[in-house]
């Protein structure tokens, strides 16, 4: 009997610890109790009752994303290489496990569809000489359609590749130049 109520407690101590979990001062813990949504926990000692709830851990720190490069075609039909770079941070952790299936993924392609709009209804000129303008217009929208996700978008600058379309205009005029020459040789 004495050795029936020792399994019994040394399985209660595992149980018990097997539910504790630690959040950094960074990290809240978003928990699913028998599929239902729960209060977000943390940061320090939380406590998930193993096989009824499931944590989902999420940091709220500042995430750095990468915009690969995007081909744009601007107003004046000009193809630009335009990258950039989004910085954001979740503000609803709830939210962003909740609303989204994966944020980062979501927030990344908005960003880059954000762009080629953005970059597509304005002309290089502006591209270039307007770049603090389009920053502004391309984070207000991107954070207006990450507000439901609990994201807050904080920068999105955009550095411009500025060789690609002097390159495209210099090829373009080389080749009206030649076409030019063998005409005035016919």
């Amino acid at each position: 009997m004495a050795s029936g109520i020792g399994v019994i407690i040394v399985i209660l101590v595992i149980y018990v610890l097997s539910g504790l979990k630690i959040l950094n001062e960074y990290e809240r813990a978003v928990v699913f109790r028998l599929g239902r949504l729960a209060p977000y926990r943390g940061p320090g000692v939380a406590f998930i009752l193993p096989v009824v709830e499931r944590m989902v851990r999420i940091d709220l720190r500042t995430v750095t994303l990468d915009i690969p490069p995007q081909d744009v075609i601007t107003q004046d039909n000009v193809t630009v290489k335009v990258s950039a770079v989004l910085y954001f941070r979740v503000v609803d952790p709830s939210r962003a496990v909740t609303e989204v299936a994966n944020y980062l993924f979501a927030t990344m392609q908005l960003a880059q569809t954000t762009l080629r709009s953005v970059g597509g209804q304005s002309e290089l000129d502006d591209l270039l000489s307007q770049r603090e303008k389009l920053n502004a217009r391309i984070q207000e929208i991107v954070d207006a359609q990450t507000e439901p996700w609990g994201i807050k978008v904080t920068i999105f600058p955009l550095p411009i590749d500025l060789l690609e379309p002097f390159r495209a205009i210099a090829q373009a005029r080389a080749n009206n130049a030649e076409s030019g020459q063998s005409e005035t040789k016919k």
